[in-house]
């Protein structure tokens, strides 16, 4: 059984940093390499908005509103995806789900950390 659970959220002032993990299990390294990695988020009352993406290839793809403040990163060796936030903005207020695509897994989801910005 695949499980994605993420880790890292909390309450951070603006301009603040935090660092999301999202560590899997039950998924062998050959799978794990060839998916594709993300971070959604989802705040009350919106639909839920990709957050960052990263390709096998290591090819990465971020939303307009993060560009330049989030990094999305994987280590392999601990099947673990990151998202190193930086100068958080209190919109950056959200619930993040981690998420793996592959052939033989289908889509699969983290159960979300909570990750408020306020003063």
């Amino acid at each position: 059984q695949v499980q994605l659970v993420e880790s890292g959220g909390g309450l951070v002032q603006p301009g603040g940093s935090l660092r999301l993990s999202c560590k899997t299990s039950g998924i062998i390294l050959s799978v794990f390499g060839p998916a594709v990695k993300g971070w959604y988020r989802q705040a009350p009352g919106k639909q839920r908005e990709l957050v960052a993406s990263i390709s096998p290839g290591a090819d990465t793809n971020y939303a307009d509103s993060v560009r330049g403040r989030f990094a999305i990163s994987v280590d392999n060796a601990r099947k673990t995806v990151y998202l190193q936030m930086n100068n958080l903005l209190p919109e950056d207020t959200a619930v993040y789900y981690c998420n793996l695509k592959a052939p033989s897994t289908g889509d699969r989801w983290g159960q979300g950390t909570q990750v408020t910005v306020s003063s």
